[in-house]
């Protein structure tokens, strides 16, 4: 898992430095997930699709040790397996909303 050590650039709607998004902005919406199909990171499925020129694509079981969650709040990476087993980040507490396992099949197959 990275650090955050280097910046990580989100694409899509996004409202403030915490990766909230025009669609998805509460005080817990603090997450960016890395699209398996293009390695960009988004607020949220709906940001890319509107931002993307392709389909999006999930991360397979047998990826998920990958980073590719992103803390809004510290900047770190966080493996699939890793963010959802928790409901805060493992590195700074910060909470997670716990709706988004409502999408998550739009990111984790």
């Amino acid at each position: 898992m990275s650090g955050g050590a280097h910046a990580v650039r989100v694409f899509g709607a996004t409202v403030d430095d915490e990766t909230r998004c025009v669609h998805y902005r509460t005080e817990v919406d603090v997450v960016a997930m890395k699209f398996a199909c293009c390695g960009r990171y988004y607020p949220c499925h709906l940001c890319h699709a509107e931002d993307a020129d392709h389909e999006g694509r999930t991360w397979p079981p047998d990826q998920w040790a990958e980073p590719a969650v992103l803390c809004g709040v510290c900047k770190r990476e966080i493996a699939i397996e890793d963010y959802l087993a928790t409901t805060s980040c493992p590195s700074c507490g910060a909470l997670f909303n716990e709706r988004c396992a409502a999408h998550r099949h739009f990111y984790f197959g």
